[in-house]
């Protein structure tokens, strides 16, 4: 994108309000992100909870840009891939020490930031940290759009996690996220005949956690029947 915060993208429920972002050295690292003090411990209006909801239209409407990028038919949106980690979340095992609960909001959060900045991939060439930053003040915005009440808060906390792979919880959202892709790989692959290896590729010998090692052992057995 050539203009990450335009007028156009904010749609027509934001245009009259001014968006100014805190701007961050692009030397810093993840760890320097912070959310501002909470103004109110109260939760949002119900004004600040529908613009909040109608921003993230977004993610229904903006199509997953690998697959665009493959010349897939009908592609998958983003919160279709965030609707169906969540379900992994809800359906998968009971694990020691990990909050499936937390797991479940982190898969909804996790990609939430992509209603502003959308779906960069490694193709766009974009590096890890400058894609985090602009991920990081787009999801500041959200929550100021929000109320940055206790509900912004956990927003927060729980993409941050996930950004950080601090937890055991984000790193199975974090191999949910990959079980996702390429299963949804396969599906295209099966219905659509491409031919979608770099995706497995790219996420062999990636995952760290037990579950998500057999669930993509066995997308992949299946791959090859």
């Amino acid at each position: 994108m050539s203009r990450l915060f335009c007028k156009s993208l904010l749609g027509p429920s934001l245009s009259s309000t001014p968006i100014r972002f805190k701007s961050f050295s692009s030397s810093s690292t993840t760890r320097v992100f912070s959310m501002a003090p909470e103004a109110s411990s109260s939760s949002s209006s119900p004004s600040s909870a529908i613009d909040f909801l109608s921003l993230c239209t977004r993610l229904k409407t903006t199509k997953r840009a690998g697959w665009v990028k493959r010349d897939v038919k009908d592609p998958e949106s983003i919160s279709d891939h965030m609707y169906r980690m969540g379900l992994m979340a809800l359906i998968s095992s009971d694990l020691p020490g990990v909050n499936r609960d937390k797991c479940i909001k982190m898969a909804i959060v996790h990609d939430i930031a992509e209603a502003i900045v959308g779906d960069i991939t490694p193709d766009d060439g974009i590096p890890k940290l400058e894609k985090s930053r602009r991920e990081q003040e787009a999801l500041n915005h959200m929550c100021k759009l929000l109320g940055e009440g206790p509900r912004a808060k956990e927003m927060h906390e729980l993409w941050l996690e996930y950004e950080e792979n601090s937890t055991l919880e984000a790193k199975v959202v974090k191999d949910f996220d990959k079980v996702e892709m390429i299963l949804q790989a396969l599906e295209y692959e099966t219905e659509q005949g491409k031919d979608l290896d770099e995706f497995f590729q790219s996420t062999a010998g990636k995952f760290q956690t037990e579950l998500g090692k057999a669930w993509a052992a066995e997308i992949a057995s299946r791959r090859k029947k």
